[in-house]
């Protein structure tokens, strides 16, 4: 990265700010947001973009893999769209039957009534636990 970072890595980053690090064009970052969907900053009142460190890391990936590697806008679109139906399809596999109290009977699959139970045995248990302190 071009400039050092004044925020702490988990920090997001304004438009501004990111184009400091990175040295890369407002602009650029801008116009990369209409050709890659997966970059999507935080927008808050006034359209202001603050990027969270996801994002900070997929800039950085794709100005790698643009100015560095020779990919060109579409084959970078090609290969995160590739990654994210790999990432989707590997995580997607068969749901666990439930079990126990939760049954498939009510939405969500999960019996309320049974949540009910265990909510209110744990506030008995952290009741119980504060009145000893």
């Amino acid at each position: 990265m071009a400039g050092v970072p004044d925020k702490a890595a988990g920090a997001f980053r304004t438009i501004g700010e990111l184009s400091r690090e990175t040295a890369l064009p407002q602009h650029i970052l801008r116009y990369w947001e209409t050709r890659f969907p997966q970059l999507r900053p935080l927008q808050r009142a006034g359209k202001r973009r603050y990027y969270r460190p996801e994002d900070v890391a997929l800039v950085i990936r794709i100005n790698s893999l643009l100015n560095h590697e020779g990919y060109t806008i579409r084959g970078v679109q090609k290969l995160l769209s590739d990654e994210r139906k790999r990432v989707s399809s590997a995580s997607q596999g068969p749901a666990p039957a439930p079990t126990g109290t939760f049954g498939a009977g009510s939405p969500g699959g999960a019996d309320i009534g049974a949540i009910r139970k265990v909510r209110d045995s744990l506030a008995e248990a952290l009741a119980d636990d504060s009145s000893r302190a």
